[in-house]
């Protein structure tokens, strides 16, 4: 009988017309619930998050998981890894601000749009992530289609970096990354997570309007020092 453990490594979890690899549902599956405490600005967001990562990062850096291509997505296996170093940030960076007070209506941090210096530090951030994801994707890793997937590396990147530090901007952001996602994913054969993007599509919407609403009612009633929760 497998285990639990064995399961998850090599269990697969049927649907009509053919079966999918568990970790991709389920890894999945931890991602939505990370973001949807995101969008309630929860402490949890980032640990369950991290989980997600850890498997996904398996899937898609072997990408004969899919049964469509032989190539690994390493833009969707880098942005993994990413989110699990942004997430110890994130969350390193949401405790120090819930621990001086936090917001005013309990969450861990209170959403704001950022400031035309941090929108210009986005775009930089983002123009250098891309070429710099594209250049290692074409001559270092190799991928299945670099352009797109050095947008969802680069994006995903803005994203959580965002989400880190409580721009509402971190959700058009989002909105970005999953229009590019779904289409990529789709023709790499990985349809439970471009199903779960077209989901995100949707919830990162709602998530958009929950977070302008709390931007306008919510205040930050902690007493960090902005500087000091910013990496050199």
């Amino acid at each position: 009988m497998m285990s639990l453990l064995e399961w998850l490594i090599h269990g697969t979890i049927p649907v009509p017309g053919g079966e999918l690899g568990a970790r991709e549902v389920i890894g999945n599956l931890f991602g939505l619930a990370s973001a949807i405490l995101g969008m309630k600005r929860f402490m949890w967001a980032w640990p369950v998050g991290l989980v997600g990562n850890v498997l996904l990062f398996t899937v898609f850096a072997t990408g004969e998981l899919s049964g469509q291509i032989e190539d690994p997505l390493w833009g969707q296996a880098g942005r993994q890894v990413f989110f699990a170093l942004v997430s110890v940030y994130g969350w390193w960076r949401w405790s120090q601000v819930s621990s001086a007070g936090g917001a005013s209506d309990g969450g861990a941090i209170a959403p704001r749009w950022a400031t035309n210096a941090e929108r210009l530090q986005l775009l930089v951030l983002g123009v250098v992530g891309y070429a710099t994801a594209y250049l290692l994707l074409t001559r270092v890793l190799g991928s299945w289609g670099p352009t797109t997937e050095a947008w969802i590396l680069a994006g995903s990147m803005l994203a959580t970096y965002g989400m880190a530090r409580g721009w509402v901007e971190f959700w058009l952001v989002w909105i970005l990354v999953d229009v590019v996602g779904v289409t990529t994913l789709v023709q790499a054969g990985f349809y439970p997570t471009a199903g779960m993007y077209l989901f995100y599509a949707v919830f990162v919407v709602v998530g958009f309007l929950v977070w302008l609403r709390d931007a306008r009612t919510v205040v930050d009633t902690s007493a960090v020092d902005e500087d000091a929760v910013i990496p050199a």
